[in-house]
C-alpha cells in the first residue's frame, strides 16, 4: 500500500471519530428542541400562572353591575305589590302569582339556559338574557292590565335566568385561592341593586307611579349593554369546544392586562364530546351531590325570597307584634270577605327594607371566614341552621328597632348561604357541565321561589306563626342534608371533566 493511500485511509477514519463524537451532541441538541416544544400546559395551569391582575378588577365590577340589575328585577316584586294590588284590586293570591311566575320563567328557562351555555358558550347566553330581561322589564311598565303584567314579568324571569349564568362566566377566570373572597364579595352589587330599588320606589313612586320607577330601573341596564364587550367568552369552555386558538387569544389577553405571562409551551385539553349532557350531572361520581344541591338550592331560594317577601308583607299590614308601635304601625290590616285595600309602605317601611339590605354585606368578612377555615359544606350547614332559628325569632313581640335588627340578621344569613351554595356549585361541577349543572340548580331554586309568595303573602295574612314555620323546618332539614354533601371544594382546582 502506497503512502498516499495510507494517509487518505488515516484521514478517512479521523474524520468518522470526530463525526461519532460530534452526533451525540446534535442529539442532545434535537432531543432538548423537542422537549422544549412539547411542554404543554392546561387552561386551570394558565389561570393560576397568570394570577389575579386589572382583568379580574375589570370583570369583577362589570358582572357585579349585572348583579345590580339582576338584584333590582327580583326586588322590585316587593316594593310594587302594594302598589299592583291598590291599582287593579287584587286578592292576596293574585299578589302572590305575580312572583311565582317570574321564578316559573326562571325555572323553565335555567335548566335550557345552562345546556345552551355549555353547547355553546356562556358569554352568549349572559348577554342574550341581559338584554332580553331588560327589554320585557320595560314592556312591563307599559302593561295595560293584570294578565298582561304577569305574562311581561314571566318572560324577565326567563332572562334573568340566563344573566344568572355570569356567575359561571366569572368563577371559571378566577384563580383558586382568590374565589373564596372574590366571589361573596360579589354581593354588595347585589345589595346595592336592591337598595337601588328601594330608593327609586321611595323617591318615584309617590310622585310619578309604580310604571316610572320600573322606566327608570332600567336605565343601568342599558349602560351595562356597552361594558359587555369587555367581557370575553370563557377559555375552559373554548378549550372543551375545540376553539383552542380563542382560549389562547383569551389567556394572552388576560396575561397582557394583568402584566403576567402564560406558561412556558402550548396549551393542551382534549375536545370534550359531552359537554352540556345531563347525566353527568346524575353519574355515580355526582349523583349524590346533585341531589342533595337540588334541595340546597329549592331551599335557599325559598328562604331568600321568604325573607324579602315577608318582610314585606309585614310592614305594609302592619302584622308586626310591636311593644310600642308608631302611628303608621298601630292599626292591622287584614284581609276579609275577599276585599281589596290599598296600604302603600309609608316612608319608615322603606327605611326598614334599607337597613335590612345592608344585612346582605354586613356579615360578608364573616362568610369569608367561614369559607376560608370550615369550607363549603359545613358552612352551609352553620349559616342554614342559624337561618331557622332568626325565622322563629320574628315572630316574637319587640320593638320596631328590636325587630329590624332581627330582620337585618335574618337577611344577612340568607343571602350568606345563597352566596356560598353559588360558589360551591360552580366549583363541584366539571367544565363539561358547569353551565348544566348550574342551570339546573337554578331551576330547582325557582321553585322555591314560586312557592314562598304563596307562605309570605297568603298564608302569612292568616297566620305569622304559621307562615315563618315552612321555612324554619325547610332550612333545618337542609342544614342536616348538607352535612352529607360527599365533596368538599375548598382550595380545589376546577375540573375539565369527571375523569
Amino acid at each position: 500500500m502506497g503512502d498516499g493511500m495510507k494517509t487518505q485511509l488515516v484521514s478517512a477514519i479521523q474524520l468518522q471519530d470526530l463525526e461519532l463524537q460530534d452526533k451525540p451532541a446534535a442529539d442532545q441538541q434535537d432531543s432538548g428542541k423537542n422537549n422544549k416544544e412539547e411542554q404543554t400546559f392546561t387552561v386551570e395551569e394558565a389561570v393560576e400562572t397568570i394570577g389575579f391582575g386589572r382583568f379580574h378588577i375589570l370583570l369583577f365590577f362589570i358582572m357585579g353591575s349585572s348583579n345590580i340589575v339582576e338584584a333590582m328585577e327580583i326586588m322590585l316584586l316587593a316594593v310594587v305589590s302594594p302598589e299592583i294590588r291598590c291599582e287593579w284590586r287584587l286578592q292576596d293570591w293574585q299578589v302572590a302569582l305575580v312572583s311565582t311566575v317570574v321564578f316559573l320563567g326562571f325555572m323553565l328557562c335555567g335548566a335550557l339556559g345552562g345546556y345552551v351555555a355549555d353547547r355553546y358558550g356562556r358569554w352568549k347566553v349572559v348577554f342574550g338574557g341581559f338584554v332580553w330581561s331588560s327589554y320585557f322589564s320595560l314592556l312591563t311598565s307599559f302593561a295595560p292590565s293584570y294578565g298582561w303584567f304577569i305574562f311581561l314579568r314571566s318572560m324577565v324571569g326567563c332572562g334573568v335566568a340566563g344573566v344568572s349564568q355570569g356567575f359561571v362566566l366569572k368563577t371559571e377566570f378566577i384563580p383558586a385561592k382568590h374565589r373564596a373572597v372574590l366571589l361573596p364579595l360579589a354581593s354588595v352589587f347585589w345589595m346595592i341593586g336592591s337598595m337601588l330599588i328601594i330608593i327609586l320606589g321611595m323617591l318615584v313612586v309617590p310622585t310619578l307611579g309604580w310604571r316610572w320607577m320600573i322606566r327608570f330601573s332600567v336605565t343601568p341596564s342599558i349602560i351595562l349593554i356597552f361594558l359587555f364587550k369587555y367581557v370575553p367568552e370563557s377559555a375552559r369552555y373554548n378549550v372543551s369546544a375545540g376553539n383552542v386558538d380563542a382560549a389562547m387569544k383569551t389567556l394572552q389577553w388576560i396575561a397582557d392586562m394583568n402584566r403576567s405571562s402564560l406558561p412556558p409551551g402550548r396549551l393542551v385539553e382534549p375536545v370534550e364530546r359531552e359537554r352540556g349532557n345531563w347525566r353527568i350531572l346524575l353519574s355515580p361520581s355526582l349523583r349524590r351531590t346533585s341531589l342533595l344541591l337540588w334541595y340546597t338550592w329549592f331551599v335557599a331560594s325559598f328562604s331568600y325570597y321568604g325573607s324579602v317577601l315577608s318582610s314585606s308583607e309585614l310592614l305594609e299590614k302592619n302584622l308586626l307584634c310591636i311593644t310600642n308601635p308608631d302611628p303608621d304601625h298601630e292599626i292591622k290590616h287584614r284581609l276579609e270577605d275577599g276585599l281589596c285595600y290599598c296600604i302603600p309602605l309609608a316612608l319608615s317601611d322603606y327605611q326598614t327594607l334599607l337597613i335590612s339590605c345592608l344585612g346582605e354585606v354586613a356579615l360578608i368578612p364573616l362568610n369569608i371566614g367561614l369559607l376560608n377555615i370550615f369550607g363549603r359544606r359545613m358552612s352551609l350547614t352553620v349559616l342554614q341552621a342559624m337561618s331557622a332559628v332568626f325565622f322563629l325569632l320574628i315572630n316574637i313581640c319587640t320593638t320596631m328597632f328590636g325587630f329590624t335588627v332581627l330582620l337585618f340578621l335574618l337577611r344577612s344569613l340568607v343571602s350568606m348561604n345563597f352566596n356560598v351554595v353559588y360558589i360551591y356549585t360552580a366549583e363541584v361541577y366539571p367544565t363539561v357541565a358547569r353551565s348544566l349543572g348550574m342551570g339546573f340548580c337554578t331551576s330547582f331554586s325557582r321553585i322555591g321561589g314560586m312557592i314562598a309568595p304563596f307562605i309570605a303573602q297568603v298564608l302569612m295574612s292568616q297566620s305569622v306563626i304559621a307562615a315563618l314555620i315552612p321555612f324554619a323546618v325547610a332550612t333545618v332539614f337542609c342544614a342536616a342534608g348538607n352535612f352529607f354533601l360527599p365533596i368538599e371544594t375548598k382550595g380545589r382546582s376546577l375540573l375539565q371533566n369527571t375523569s
